[in-house]
């Protein structure tokens, strides 16, 4: 059967990202094979592994198998109770060393042969689709979207020699839970880059509209979708945990994403929805961002969520539809 292509979207949920494994199972049975893909937090980290070529069922293998009190990994400070951890935070801006999850995911990308992004190149002329991958970050420093590696250009960095881990890392750092990444722009500025998930966790805009497409972007979406708006870059100076934590508010309050999840664009229509809340003996649970208990039957029943979700979506997605009523395109004969 000849494989039929798409551009994916996943959104972060963290834990919760479980099920968006379950989507990419479905969608693979199916006979679809992933072009461009994008992603923020959790969804970065599916997406980084599809870029990288993983195929479903070994990404199932490593959900199944994750200890995620490992990402908990504590420093000097942390190790000593409460006040250590709140001295964590007032030091380094976060409790977590985020390490764990960097050498974790960079030796799965180890696996491949494909570390850096100019190990993922497309081919494709355009900057906005030079890399199979696109993750986004929060910089906090000056209040505005990132889009990796793309964005990297302007610190002074050679995207082809970024770490994809590093990257991902970058869009997964829970602000607070998990320490920042610094980086160092060509002036000797420090940004702090934290969760993407503040500005855009659902960056579906990110691989829209592209002329003359043959194919589809499918959204892989844990959450209801909401409205947002960006403004320009604010720089702002970080001494301190109290301009640290201000610049997170101003982030999450004033910087948002100017794009959002449209009705008349049919993003909705094009969104597998997967349900976080799963059915066990004492009745529904909703699972949680940084629920790190989760057991392995919580995890089996949320990748069902996914993968019956996009079994369902599937049974009613017509690509031609989809453009007559969204872009206005003649149907195929």
């Amino acid at each position: 059967m000849e494989k039929k292509k798409i551009d994916a979207v996943f959104e972060g949920g963290g834990v919760k990202g479980i099920g968006l494994v379950g989507a990419v199972a479905a969608v693979e049975e199916a006979g679809y094979e992933f072009e461009n893909l994008a992603g923020t937090s959790a969804g970065a980290i599916v997406a980084g592994l599809l870029a990288v070529g993983y195929p479903a069922q070994r990404l199932k293998e490593i959900v199944g198998t994750i200890d995620y009190h490992k990402f908990q990994d504590k420093g000097t400070l942390d190790r000593l109770g409460i006040p250590g951890m709140l001295a964590s935070i007032v030091t380094e801006y976060g409790i977590y060393e985020g390490k764990f999850f960097e050498e974790w995911f960079g030796g799965l990308l180890k696996e491949t042969g494909k570390t850096k992004f100019g190990d993922i190149l497309t081919g494709d002329p355009r900057e906005e689709y030079k890399y199979k991958l696109q993750v986004i970050a929060s910089d906090i420093s000056d209040r505005k979207l990132l889009v990796l590696p793309r964005g990297l250009k302007s610190f002074g960095f050679d995207p082809d020699e970024f770490p994809i881990a590093r990257a991902v890392r970058m869009s997964m750092s829970i602000p607070v839970f998990f320490e920042p990444v610094k980086l160092v722009d060509v002036n000797g500025r420090v940004h702090y880059i934290v969760d993407g998930g503040m500005l855009s966790n659902y960056p579906i805009w990110l691989l829209d509209d592209r002329e003359n497409c043959t194919w589809p972007t499918f959204g892989f979406k844990l959450v209801e979708p909401a409205e947002q708006k960006l403004k320009e870059g604010e720089p702002i100076p970080i001494h301190n945990p109290v301009d640290f934590l201000s610049a997170m508010l101003g982030t999450m309050m004033g910087a948002h994403d100017s794009y959002h999840i449209s009705v008349s664009k049919g993003d909705y229509a094009r969104t597998i929805g997967i349900p976080t809340v799963i059915k066990g003996a004492a009745g529904d649970k909703e699972i949680k961002t940084t629920y790190f208990d989760i057991t392995p039957e919580e995890t089996e029943k949320l990748y069902q969520n996914g993968y019956q979700s996009a079994r369902d979506f599937l049974t009613q997605w017509s690509f031609e539809d989809w453009k007559r009523k969204f872009r206005n395109a003649p149907a195929t004969i």
